[in-house]
């Protein structure tokens, strides 16, 4: 289930990814919801965090589909993957070579800083 980050600035598409999450999740939720911020905001700040397993949140092709549908019809410009599992950071900085506009992942524990890097591009200073 994809659910919205609600301490999300108002310029960031910011969601909550929790239990299965489908294609379907992300066509009916996530896609409008970014237009409506693009629409807005002539750019995309985009945040997900991962608050499930990874078999309960098929990273592979529909996601990679997902992001790539999304590539032709907004100005990306930063997107932040907030999660523990090493595995999706990794996918995250690769996917970043392919996509436009600045890709970072943070660990569950830095979503504030996560928050605060899409609003402006700058990390919160320890």
């Amino acid at each position: 289930m994809i659910t919205i980050i609600p301490e999300a600035p108002e310029n960031v598409a910011a969601f909550n990814a929790t239990g299965e999450v489908t294609k379907e999740d992300f066509e009916n939720f996530v896609i409008p919801k970014v237009k409506e911020k693009v629409d807005q905001f002539h750019e995309l700040n985009y945040l997900l965090y991962l608050d499930t397993d990874l078999e309960n949140f098929t990273m592979g092709a529909w996601l990679q589909d997902a992001l790539l549908g999304l590539k032709n019809l907004v100005k990306w410009n930063r997107t932040a993957i907030v999660t523990d599992k090493e595995g999706v950071q990794k996918f995250t900085d690769i996917f970043s070579v392919v996509m436009p506009g600045e890709f970072k992942s943070f660990p569950k524990e830095n979503l504030y800083n996560a928050l605060y890097w899409c609003k402006n591009g700058n990390e919160v200073e320890a």
